[in-house]
C-alpha cells in the first residue's frame, strides 16, 4: 500500500482517501497515491489563506527572499529526482523533465530577487507642499489552477510571483499530475512558509476548482487550461468582481518561406510540433509553406519524423514520450481520422506504437494537402499531429497564419530581414519566433497571447507584477 500524499491546508497535511498517479509510459506502474480534497476542505483552505493574508502581505522582504531562494536551491539540488518524477507522471522525456524542473528553480530564484526589488514612485503634486506616493500592494487570496502539460513550471510561474508580492494562495493542480505540485508545496512548507500562506488542494475540477470559483473570499484567479474551462473561470470571476487571468488554447502557425535554410526549417518545425509529444499550448500544428520549398521541406521533415524514437519517457534515447492518458490518446487518434476524412494526406506516422509495457504511445503524424478551413487546421488537437498548408507567397502565408481565433505563438523561418521584420510586426500573436521553435520561451520574459488564447496581464518576468498586485496612490501634505 503506497503512502498517501495529503493536501496542505493551514500548515497541516490533510486527507484520508486518494487516487493512483499512473505512469503513461507503463500503466502498470503506480507512481504514488494522492489525496483528493473535498469542497469543505477547499473552503477551509480558502479561509486559512484569508486569515494568513494580513501578516504575509506585511512580511519582511528578507523573509520572502529567504523562503523563495531556499526553495529554488532545493529544486536545483533535486532536479534529477524531480525531473524523473515529472517524466514518469506526465510523459515528457527525461531530458525535457529535468529541463522543466531547472526552469522552475530559475523562476523561484528570479522572484526571490524580485522580492528585494519591490519599488514605487514618489512624484510631486500640482499642489505646493503635497507629495504623491505610488506603490503596489498584494491583491489578496489568489486561486491558482494549473494544467497537466507543464506540471512544475506553470505552478512555479504562478506561485512564485504570488508569494513574492505578498499574496496568499489556494493551489489546485491538474488531477493527472499531482506529484510535482505536491513536491513544490512540500518544499515551500519545509523551507519556512508560514501556515495558511500556501494551501494545496488536489482533486477534481468540478469539486475543488468550482469551490474556488464560487468563493467570495478569493480575490483573484489565475488559470491555465482549456478554452471551455477558461470561459467558466471568466464568467464566475466577473460575477464575483475579482481579477482573473487566463492562458488557454493555441493553433500556432510556423511559416516556412522559400529562402529558409532547409535544415533550420526542419529542426524548428520538428521541435515546435512534436517535442513534448506536441502537448504544449505553444506547439506549432499548422505548418504554412510557400510552394518553392514545399516539396523538399515535406520530404526532409518526413524523413526526420520517421527517425524519431518513440518510447518510455525515461528510457535512454527516447525523443518522443507517451501521450498523457487514454482520453488524450483517443482525441489524437480521432483527429487523425478526421484529417483523413477531410481529404488531407497522412504522409507519415499516426499509428500506435507498442512496447513491452502498456502505455499511450503514438508516432508523430504529418498531414499534407491540408487547407486552413479543415478541422485539423482550426481546432487544437494537443498532440503530436501537424498539418502542412501550401501557399503561393509570403502575403498568403501571413494571411493564413493570422486566420485563426487563437493568438498565442507564431513563427517564421526565413533568411530575409525584410520578411522577418514585417512578420514580427504583423503576426497576430502575443509571441513571435523567427528561426526558433514556437514552443521555446525564457523564464525571465513575459508570456502570453492575444485573441482567444489569453486574457489579462502577461505572466512571468517583471510583467507578473501587473496581475499579482494592485496600485495604491497616497497624497501627503506636510504638517
Amino acid at each position: 500500500m503506497s503512502e498517501l500524499h495529503k493536501n496542505l491546508i493551514d500548515g497541516e497535511w490533510v486527507g484520508t482517501e486518494g487516487i493512483d498517479n499512473i505512469n503513461p509510459s507503463n500503466t502498470n506502474e503506480v507512481i504514488g497515491v494522492y489525496a483528493r480534497a473535498t469542497a469543505d476542505e477547499t473552503r477551509t483552505a480558502i479561509a486559512a489563506a484569508k486569515a494568513a493574508f494580513s501578516a504575509w502581505s506585511r512580511s519582511g522582504l528578507l523573509e520572502r527572499w529567504g523562503i523563495l531562494s531556499k526553495t529554488a536551491h532545493e529544486i536545483f539540488a533535486r532536479k534529477d529526482e524531480l525531473g524523473r518524477l515529472l517524466s514518469r507522471e506526465e510523459g515528457k522525456t527525461l531530458a525535457e523533465g529535468i529541463g522543466e524542473v531547472t526552469r522552475a528553480g530559475q523562476i523561484f530564484e528570479f522572484f526571490a530577487g524580485e522580492a528585494l526589488r519591490l519599488a514605487g514612485e514618489t512624484i510631486p503634486s500640482i499642489r505646493p507642499g503635497v507629495g504623491v506616493e505610488i506603490t503596489r500592494e498584494a491583491v489578496g487570496v489568489v486561486g491558482i489552477i494549473t494544467p497537466w502539460n507543464f506540471p512544475i513550471a506553470i505552478p512555479a510561474w504562478k506561485i512564485a510571483p504570488a508569494l513574492c508580492y505578498g499574496n496568499t494562495v489556494v493551489f489546485k493542480p491538474a488531477d493527472l499530475v499531482p506529484g510535482c505540485s505536491w513536491a513544490i508545496a512540500d518544499i515551500l512548507h519545509r523551507n519556512g512558509l508560514p501556515k495558511g500562506v500556501l494551501n494545496l488542494v488536489m482533486g477534481k475540477g468540478s469539486v475543488v476548482g468550482q469551490t474556488i470559483l464560487d468563493s467570495a473570499d478569493v480575490d483573484a484567479v489565475t488559470f491555465t487550461g482549456s478554452v471551455g474551462t477558461g470561459k467558466r473561470v471568466a464568467e464566475a470571476s466577473v460575477k464575483a468582481m475579482r481579477k482573473f487571468q487566463l492562458e488557454m488554447g493555441g493553433k500556432n502557425p510556423t511559416v516556412v518561406l522559400d529562402d529558409a535554410d532547409l535544415k533550420v526549417a526542419v529542426e524548428t518545425v520538428t521541435q515546435s510540433a512534436f517535442f513534448s509529444t506536441g502537448q504544449r499550448c505553444t506547439a506549432s500544428s499548422r505548418i504554412i509553406v510557400t510552394e518553392g520549398i514545399h516539396d523538399a521541406f515535406v520530404e526532409a521533415l518526413s524523413e526526420r519524423i520517421r527517425g524519431l524514437k518513440v518510447g518510455d519517457a525515461i528510457a535512454l534515447g527516447t525523443e518522443i514520450g507517451p501521450v498523457v492518458d487514454a482520453s488524450q490518446l483517443k482525441q489524437d487518434v480521432d483527429y487523425i481520422a478526421i484529417g483523413k476524412q477531410e481529404g488531407a494526406k497522412l504522409v507519415v506516422g499516426g499509428e500506435l506504437v507498442h512496447h513491452d509495457n502498456p502505455g499511450f504511445f503514438l508516432r508523430p503524424a504529418l498531414f499534407t494537402e491540408a487547407t486552413n478551413h479543415m478541422r485539423i487546421s482550426r481546432e487544437e488537437i494537443f498532440g503530436p499531429v501537424a498539418s502542412v498548408i501550401r501557399v503561393k507567397n509570403y502575403e498568403e502565408a501571413l494571411a493564413t497564419a493570422n486566420d485563426t481565433e487563437f493568438g498565442l505563438s507564431s513563427g517564421i523561418v526565413t533568411s530575409s530581414l525584410k520578411y522577418a521584420t514585417h512578420y514580427k510586426r504583423n503576426a497576430q500573436a502575443g509571441m513571435v519566433m523567427v528561426n526558433v521553435p514556437t514552443a521555446g520561451v525564457d523564464f525571465h520574459v513575459p508570456f502570453g497571447g492575444t485573441k482567444g488564447s489569453s486574457y489579462g496581464p502577461k505572466e512571468q518576468g517583471k510583467y507578473a507584477v501587473e496581475f499579482f498586485t494592485q496600485v495604491k496612490i497616497a497624497y501627503t501634505a506636510a504638517g
